[in-house]
C-alpha cells in the first residue's frame, strides 16, 4: 500500500488550482467519497461553490482513476473539465497530478489504513 500525506494532498490541491487559473467554472463536484475531500479543497482554494451534483461548466474532481467507472458519466459533461489526484492509467479525456503505473492501493490521508485494507480486498473480490 503506497500512503499519502497531507503535504501531498496540499501540492495536489495547489496543482489543480493552478491549472484551473483563467477558467471560468461555475462550481465544483467532488465524486464521493474520495473526491468530496479534495472538492471541498478546491471549492475554498478557488472561491467557487461545491456542487451536489455535475453540472454542464463545473469542475469535476475524484481522489484517483482506476478503472474509469466512476468517471465515465461526465465524460462528454458540457464544458467541463475532469481531473483527479492519481491516475493508474495515462490521461485520455480526464487530466491527472500524477500517473502511476503501478498497481499498488493507495490510501489517501483521510483514510484508515484497516478500512482502506479491506476496499482493497473487497475490490479485488470484485473483479473476475
Amino acid at each position: 500500500m503506497r500512503h499519502l500525506s497531507w503535504a501531498e494532498f496540499d501540492h495536489a490541491v495547489e496543482t489543480i488550482a493552478g491549472s484551473c487559473r483563467g477558467s471560468a467554472f461555475n462550481g465544483i463536484h467532488g465524486i464521493p467519497r474520495g473526491g468530496l475531500v479534495l472538492a471541498v479543497a478546491l471549492s475554498h482554494r478557488l472561491e467557487l461553490p461545491l456542487l451536489e451534483t455535475p453540472q454542464p461548466g463545473c469542475l469535476v474532481v475524484d481522489d484517483v482513476y482506476e478503472t474509469g467507472q466512476t468517471l465515465a458519466p461526465h465524460r462528454n459533461l458540457a464544458g467541463s473539465r475532469v481531473v483527479v489526484w492519481v491516475s493508474k492509467a495515462e490521461p485520455q479525456w480526464w487530466q491527472a497530478v500524477e500517473v502511476t503505473h503501478s498497481s499498488e492501493w493507495i490510501v489517501f490521508p483521510w483514510e484508515q489504513a484497516a478500512a482502506a485494507a479491506r476496499d482493497e480486498a473487497d475490490y479485488h473480490a470484485s473483479r473476475p
